[in-house]
């Protein structure tokens, strides 16, 4: 088995959208979105979110979202960057730093999103992509150097694409709907984990010294 941790999420991802359907029988994984809901009479009854059920009952849906996709482009882009990225990251700063990454772009981007657009169904892993590649500009700015190898242009592009987003343009494309705000909370998590990294690794510079 691998020992790498983008592989398992790009793994659970396939796996959530495969006995989803990609996301057409939703009710098989309503434990994974961010809101609970009931289905009645084909509508969408959402559960009432309150911070006792969500931060300490059911903690794992500020989480479980990334792993929800909607279409095989959908599945298959997201993973894709998500193997790039994070073979980089793992290799370049290690698993630890990789995974809190993760964990906090994919927080910070479903509670921004949840936050701004209210109650609606969402996943996907773009916020957590929009995190690593966050994390990684930051890094590169901070230590002037080209430290993860890649092009400058990718940067730009991800930054007009998330703009693009918000104007509604994706949408009528047919990207479908975006959540925008998923990927704006997801780079803000990025860029303040690699703030932290820096101040930690400052730190024990001083320490050394």
């Amino acid at each position: 088995m691998s020992d790498k941790v983008y592989i398992y999420i790009i793994g659970l991802a396939c796996l959530v959208a495969l006995i989803s359907n990609f996301g057409s029988n939703i009710s098989i994984i309503e434990p994974l979105f961010f809101t609970g809901f009931e289905i009645s009479n084909a509508s969408i009854i959402f559960s009432q979110v309150s911070d006792k059920n969500l931060f300490i009952e059911e903690w794992w849906r500020l989480i479980t979202p990334i792993f929800i996709h909607f279409s095989l482009t959908h599945l298959v882009f997201n993973c894709l960057w998500m193997y790039i990225l994070g073979q980089k990251i793992e290799v370049i700063d290690g698993k630890s730093i990789f995974i809190l990454i993760c964990l906090f772009s994919a927080i910070f981007g479903n509670l921004m999103h949840f936050y701004f657009s209210g109650v609606s169904i969402f996943g996907g892993l773009s916020g957590v992509v929009y995190g690593l590649l966050g994390f990684c500009f930051s890094q590169e700015l901070m230590e002037s150097r080209n430290k993860y190898l890649l092009p400058p242009a990718l940067y730009l592009f991800m930054l007009i694409w998330l703009c693009l987003g918000f104007t509604g343009l994706l949408d009528l494309l047919g990207f479908g709907k975006i959540a925008n705000f998923a990927h704006l909370g997801g780079l803000i998590g990025g860029f303040t984990m690699s703030s932290i990294f820096k101040l930690y690794n400052d730190s024990k510079s001083y320490e050394s010294s």
